[in-house]
């Protein structure tokens, strides 16, 4: 089989990333495999070879708004010249947006079929910005003409089962359980901020992910708990506007935002719990490495998070209530069994929900065979 595969994660380009090792075991399951990435020209990135038979591609757009022009032509260009026939190939996209936009001009133009990777939830309310509801009006289109869609909760299943012909596939984001529960920290955020207490984020800077719930959760606690602290991993759009939400409520000494980090196993296995506030996740990957970490967690009810128990496996609590995340985040200083006792329960609920990576590349390669094999 041969797989063409569209998307927009330039760590590929990396020698050793997460990513391009995984995309070299998806190459080791078929004959070929071909992944256009969206870039600007100005990035310099290069056709690259991953492995006998693995391939990347930058689209080396001179702007953002060629992406999906440039991807398709190349991706057009790729089905030609390898030789991608209908019953042993298929395109692949990595999201039912302007990736998926490319992929279909690709189908159309040679006849392939389809698959499309929803890990986000486009359909939310709170999926609202100008562009995300140009990509929601695309996302639309696109899962209509698709022949196969991956999705990673049964929630975001409900929610297009309505709006495709095509045979829907549960599955959830592979995540390395056993290096998770066996790294060691090789430092102590208590002796490096000082304070009793550290709440952690991992997330991306973003309207989204709602990380003033964070700062004015932090906010009520700091009152009681003036040795509370939250550490902020990650980057974005928001920083200026969270930091100044910070000193504005009088906690900027008791927030550190740290940027993205290359490796964060000191961060979850050092706090005391881990919050997320999002709007809307399509599944929460950042929550699944804190509760394999051991970490409790506070979390809104998005993602995977609405699969799990409140009270038992997580807190979870409405987007729009600080006062009752600093009722929980309380509850977890004051109660030391409680810390743990939802430490436990989580840890038994994530080995019973996640898949070990052969099984999830079976699905993987079953899903893309099964795939070929249709077409409309």
């Amino acid at each position: 089989m041969k797989v063409l595969s569209i998307g927009s994660d330039r760590k590929l380009f990396e020698d050793g990333s997460a990513v391009s090792e995984r995309i070299k075991e998806y190459g080791a399951m078929v004959e070929e495999y071909h992944v256009v990435v969206f870039a600007k020209h100005s990035l310099g990135l290069q056709k690259k070879q991953l492995a006998p038979n693995v391939w990347i591609y930058s689209t080396n757009s001179i702007s953002r708004w060629l992406y999906v022009h440039d991807a398709s032509r190349i991706g057009e260009e790729i089905v030609f010249k390898n030789k991608f026939i209908r019953g042993q190939a298929v395109i692949t996209a990595q999201d039912p947006f302007e990736s998926g936009l490319s992929a279909y001009k690709v189908k159309k133009r040679w006849q392939l079929p389809l698959e499309i990777q929803l890990h986000t939830d486009p359909f939310s309310p709170n999926f609202n910005s100008f562009l995300n509801i140009i990509r929601k009006f695309i996302a639309r289109m696109i899962l209509r003409k698709a022949d196969s869609v991956r999705v990673v909760t049964k929630e975001l299943r409900d929610k297009i089962s309505a709006m495709t012909k095509a045979r829907i596939n549960i599955l959830p984001i592979y995540i390395d359980s056993a290096r998770l529960e066996s790294a060691k920290a090789s430092f102590d955020l208590h002796t490096r901020f000082g304070w009793h207490f550290i709440l952690l984020v991992v997330s991306r800077l973003a309207p989204e992910k709602n990380l003033s719930l964070a700062l004015e959760t932090l906010a009520l606690v700091y009152d009681k708990y003036p040795d509370t602290g939250l550490v902020i991993v990650g980057s974005g759009p928001e920083m200026g506007r969270l930091k100044a939400l910070a000193k504005k409520l009088k906690i900027e000494n008791a927030v550190a935002f740290v940027g993205w980090q290359d490796d964060i196993t000191s961060y979850y296995k050092t706090a005391n719990a881990f919050i997320q506030t999002s709007l809307f996740e399509g599944y929460g990957l950042s929550l699944i490495e804190a509760g394999l970490s051991g970490l409790p967690i506070l979390t809104t009810p998005v993602g995977i998070a609405k699969e799990l128990e409140s009270g038992r496996d997580v807190y979870i609590y409405p987007a729009d209530r600080p006062d009752l995340f600093a009722l929980g985040v309380l509850d977890l200083i004051r109660n030391n069994f409680k810390r743990e006792s939802l430490r436990i329960n989580m840890m038994y609920t994530l080995k019973n929900k996640l898949i070990s990576k052969e099984e999830y590349l079976k699905r993987v390669i079953e899903n893309w065979q099964s795939a070929s094999k249709q077409i409309q």
